[in-house]
């Protein structure tokens, strides 16, 4: 083989090399633009997810309905927010034109609710209002953040709780809803596949604002650990990783998944 021969076929490798080298730090460079967008991020799991994808060189989309609380953590963050409460009219609306062009390729619902009464004191009201919080708004901003999501090969993560499947006292607000959201995890999963992954969390009784006037008695509190094979109550940062996990590529082979983070209380407490 003479050397012209030798210097072209160099040249040709040299070029398919660097062609490729360029596509691999470009996917590398639009995957770090790309944001997560997190609801419900003042919360205690939704603090601790969004702080998490910051930690990990991750970027994020923060949305919460105080003003105060996620301006704050968005500046913490240097992240982009919206304020806004998901049961009002149009909000995922509000949180698209926000983004404008901005790209996503995950999206964490990080909203709950504990609605504890027995039946005989329930009221349909109750039953709506939870259903509304916890599966109705999700849908919405599913829908609205959908083509991005596709456009991006995107991750949805959703949050059910133990009680869905494990029978407590006075559950059957929360729990039904809750079990609804679990059935949107299976029925997004199949319909958006192979384009968009949706998979589900369910974890026990976290440290939170909501969980406080539960926890605040110390004798309660220590009650309800010892209910958990690990004997504690959960923290935001248990779910964190699990989020960043679901919502990364590491994940790519996982879709219509409800996953227990909830110290062994669904099956081995």
């Amino acid at each position: 083989m003479n050397s012209f021969i030798i210097i072209n076929l160099y040249c040709f490798y040299y070029k398919i090399h660097a062609s490729l080298l360029g596509c691999a730090i470009f996917q590398i460079m639009v995957s770090i633009l790309m944001k997560k967008l997190i609801i419900g991020a003042t919360g205690s799991i939704g603090s601790a997810v969004s702080k998490n994808i910051q930690k990990n060189g991750g970027k994020t989309h923060l949305v919460g309905r105080n003003e105060q609380e996620i301006s704050a953590l968005a500046n913490e963050l240097g992240s982009t927010f919206t304020v806004a409460d998901v049961l009002n009219e149009n909000f995922s609306d509000k949180i698209i034109n926000d983004l404008g062009n901005e790209e996503i390729d995950g999206l964490a619902f990080c909203v709950g609710s504990i609605d504890l009464k027995p039946l005989k004191l329930t009221k349909k009201s109750d039953y709506m209002q939870c259903f509304n919080l916890n599966l109705i708004s999700a849908t919405e901003i599913i829908r609205a953040s959908y083509d991005k999501l596709k456009k991006n090969k995107g991750s949805i993560v959703l949050f059910s709780t133990v009680a869905a499947r494990k029978g407590f006292l006075n559950h059957s607000i929360i729990s039904s809803a809750k079990a609804a959201v679990e059935g949107l995890t299976v029925a997004l999963a199949a319909e958006f596949a192979p384009h968009v992954r949706v998979n589900c969390i369910a974890p026990s009784l976290s440290q939170s604002k909501m969980a406080a006037p539960m926890l605040k008695n110390e004798k309660m509190a220590e009650s309800i650990a010892k209910m958990h094979a690990l004997k504690r109550i959960g923290e935001g940062d248990d779910f964190s990783s699990m989020v960043s996990f679901l919502l990364s590529k590491d994940s790519s082979w996982m879709t219509g998944q409800i996953i227990g983070v909830d110290g062994g209380r669904s099956s081995v407490a």
